[in-house]
């Protein structure tokens, strides 16, 4: 794995038992309605990176598993859906605005919860952990990659 990234879903969405149970325990990572988010996917995320499964906008936030982007991107088909929560009537199909790539799921892991990454001096740094940080995908520094999937997570 060359990169690592924390990706965040909501539960009620897509959870990672949700991407467990997937065929080949893989989703399509849709909805992603953040410039900064899309351009991490588009420019920097590889096939293989690795990935710690964030469950977000729930009453226990916190990573819970670990995952790897398992393709490139292409465009997310939910922007062009009116029925969609994602649709975005400026988007057009020759010109799509917002991109998906694929997350395959690797395993599920005991919640490391957000008041527990807080409260490990060595995450201090994290993206995810700065105040006002609303992205749904932040890059991993690979001591902070380290760190929790082998210590906090094993």
């Amino acid at each position: 794995m060359s990169g690592y990234w924390l990706m965040k879903s909501e539960p009620d969405e897509c959870s990672i038992d949700d991407a467990l149970a997937a065929p080949d325990a893989t989703v399509p990572w849709t909805g992603v309605r953040s410039y900064q988010a899309r351009n991490f996917m588009r420019d920097a995320m590889q096939v293989g990176d690795g990935v710690l499964f964030y469950h977000s906008s729930c009453p226990e936030p916190g990573i819970a598993g670990i995952a790897r982007v398992a393709s490139g991107t292409r465009p997310d088909p939910t922007q062009f859906d009116p029925a969609s929560p994602y649709f975005d009537a400026a988007s057009k199909p020759e010109q799509p605005r917002w991109l998906l790539l694929d997350v395959q799921a690797l395993r599920k892991t005991r919640l490391l919860s957000l008041p527990e990454l807080r409260a490990t001096p060595a995450l201090a740094d994290m993206l995810v952990l700065r105040r006002g940080n609303r992205l749904s995908i932040t890059p991993v520094d690979a001591p902070h990659w380290q760190l929790i999937a082998e210590q906090m997570l094993a």
